[in-house]
């Protein structure tokens, strides 16, 4: 029996390079919510799940149609750089012009991500199970998310990876219309840093990385300092490129890879 009121599963006749797309009734949001499913060709019923998430702007549809995501976890898998793994791409909610993935005016951005996603993904046919290894990443304010909820839910998950991440939720608040600290303040720490110090002991695997040419670098340079400094390990890198598709297109690998390290 389903856990959501109501699921829709693209036709796998229509389906291209192993793209799956699914419309749930979310418990979390009380809507309806939508991700992309990449689903590798083979035969097990026990893959990993790699949830990626997006920033301001997107959806769902985003790191497949803009940083053709599915395709490269598709030649990392079948050049034998990576094993067989499913990615889940979820909506943040489609609040505004981002959700920031915490739950805030009533409805649970976190729950949805955490707690539905893989959910939502076995019911839609994904080659997963209640015992799949889970990981998380996102860009920009996926990375937030992803750094947040890997730090927030450490038990759900066996690594964390973020690109180009906002560090702080005030930042994001200056450029979204909607505030998303309007009203009560949140539950959630406003600053990465905090986050993963207060749950340190939780903390997943994690890495992290900027383009030299970002506007966010010095926010996670400083959150790279601070974290070295508390005597938090974790990965931090930077490459060229800036606040792009293109620099996640191309990163993407080493995140996938960094998961495929940690199974």
């Amino acid at each position: 029996m389903s856990k959501f009121n109501s699921i829709q599963v693209s036709l796998s006749r229509f389906e291209q390079d192993g793209l799956r797309h699914v419309t749930v009734k979310s418990n979390a949001l009380g809507q309806r919510a939508d991700l992309s499913l990449f689903l590798p060709d083979v035969l097990e019923r026990r893959l990993p799940l790699v949830i990626l998430l997006h920033g301001i702007y997107s959806s769902h549809w985003g790191w497949s149609y803009c940083a053709g995501a599915h395709l490269t976890a598709a030649r990392l898998i079948a050049e034998g750089e990576i094993p067989p793994l499913v990615l889940a791409m979820p909506s943040d909610g489609l609040w505004g012009d981002g959700s920031g993935y915490f739950s805030h005016h009533g409805k649970g951005f976190d729950s949805w991500i955490v707690d539905e996603v893989p959910v939502a993904a076995k019911e839609a046919g994904a080659p997963v199970s209640e015992t799949s290894p889970c990981f998380i990443a996102g860009l920009s304010m996926g990375g937030f998310g992803a750094l947040s909820l890997g730090a927030r839910f450490g038990n759900k998950f066996q690594a964390i990876s973020a690109h180009s991440s906002v560090t702080d939720l005030r930042a994001l608040d200056q450029v979204v219309e909607e505030s998303l600290l309007s009203g009560s303040r949140p539950e959630i720490d406003l600053e990465v840093l905090q986050t993963i110090l207060t749950n340190r002991k939780m903390l997943p695997p994690t890495r992290f990385d900027c383009g030299l040419d970002d506007r966010l670098l010095s926010a996670n340079r400083e959150l790279h300092r601070s974290l070295q400094e508390k005597g938090v390990e974790h990965v931090y890198e930077e490459f060229s490129g800036g606040h792009e598709w293109s620099y996640w297109e191309c990163h993407l690998e080493d995140t996938l890879r960094f998961f495929a390290e940690h199974l």
